[in-house]
């Protein structure tokens, strides 16, 4: 079966179907990690795209258990490779890529030419588009929906039996950060985006606020949340859509990027010296005023993009990567201590 890939300013690919086969619109993405496929299509921060992976083979580990990945469901709107391999090889594997976004109700095309869309989004910026198999359907401004109502978790979770209480408003949070959160001595308390955190019962220490997909400005509810939170100096630690949310909540602005950061090879400067981070990332906006009070963290050593910022005397700090990386280099998983220790 054969499908094509749609873009909005009308510009067409056809490739062959290995997915579900049903017609699917989203955000045009690309993504250049060389692994790490089965967590990024797991990646909540995803939802409402359609990914293009640049590694020219994808499917070639299969697909191992859920229960190993970053959420219980993929959240691509659609997927596009060059080539995928239908015969895995891997001591872990459950499932070939097909089989599994065919459980999932997921369209997938292979088409050759990835560099032509790479360089395409690249030069023209991400735009709406949609994968179309049998069915024509109209095409969605991801823009003007709420992506993060739709995946964080309806009811507040309570797991590990730490001394240290965190919690975690769940914008699309990937498992791997609340596993990095249990490692280190701590309870966790993970909340719906909008909950109302300062009416509730919940004791805690320190607030998380995750990843997540979309627009930071749609997340009204949680920016009002941690501008509550500034003021009563509650310890703050922002990862990805969470450091563009401390930004807002402090004053500060976000804009978004032409084509975005989607890899796992995205080197990061730490302010204030020559030591350079290999990070994994995966975010299409980014802090463009750094807001009264914080200083940059962490910057982009291709773009010169903010990666981070850190307020200079209170415990309130945000970093746009991954520090929890999965999957991708660990580089930066310290900042998990470094900012527990700032945690009474």
């Amino acid at each position: 079966m054969t499908g094509k890939l749609v873009f909005k300013d009308g510009t067409e690919l056809s490739g062959a179907s290995f997915g579900f086969p049903v017609s699917s619109a989203g955000e045009i993405v690309f993504s250049t990690g060389m692994v790490g496929y089965p967590e990024s299509l797991t990646d909540p921060s995803f939802a409402g795209q359609i990914v293009v992976f640049t590694y020219p083979i994808i499917g070639n580990y299969g697909v191992p258990d859920i229960s190993k990945l970053e959420s219980n469901t993929i959240h691509v709107s659609g997927l596009v490779v060059s080539t995928y391999n239908p015969t895995p090889s891997h001591w872990d594997s459950k499932q070939t890529l097909s089989e599994w976004l065919n459980d999932a109700k997921i369209p997938a095309l292979e088409i050759k030419d990835t560099r032509f869309l790479a360089q395409k989004i690249r030069e023209q910026g991400v735009m709406s588009g949609k994968i179309v198999i049998k069915k024509d359907i109209p095409f969605v401004d991801s823009e003007k929906i709420n992506l993060v109502n739709k995946v964080s978790t309806k009811k507040v979770m309570t797991i590990g039996s730490g001394s240290k209480k965190i919690v975690v408003i769940d914008c699309g949070v990937k498992e791997t950060i609340i596993r990095c959160l249990l490692k280190r001595d701590t309870t966790i308390h993970i909340v719906p985006w909008d909950f109302d955190l300062f009416h509730s019962n919940l004791k805690f220490d320190a607030i998380v606020i995750s990843n997540g997909p979309g627009d930071p400005k749609m997340v009204d509810i949680t920016i009002e949340t941690i501008t509550k939170a500034l003021k009563k100096n509650i310890p703050i630690f922002g990862i990805c859509l969470g450091n563009q949310i401390l930004a807002l909540a402090s004053g500060g602005d976000t804009y978004k990027l032409k084509f975005g950061h989607r890899s796992q090879n995205q080197p990061c400067l730490l302010e204030g010296s020559k030591r350079c981070y290999l990070t994994t990332q995966n975010h299409g906006f980014a802090v463009g005023t750094i807001p009264k009070g914080f200083q940059p963290w962490f910057t982009n050593a291709n773009d010169g993009t903010n990666e981070g910022i850190i307020h200079k005397t209170k415990p309130f700090m945000s970093v746009q990567f991954h520090p929890e990386a999965s999957a991708g280099p660990t580089d930066t998983e310290w900042l998990f201590d470094y900012f527990l220790k700032r945690v009474k």
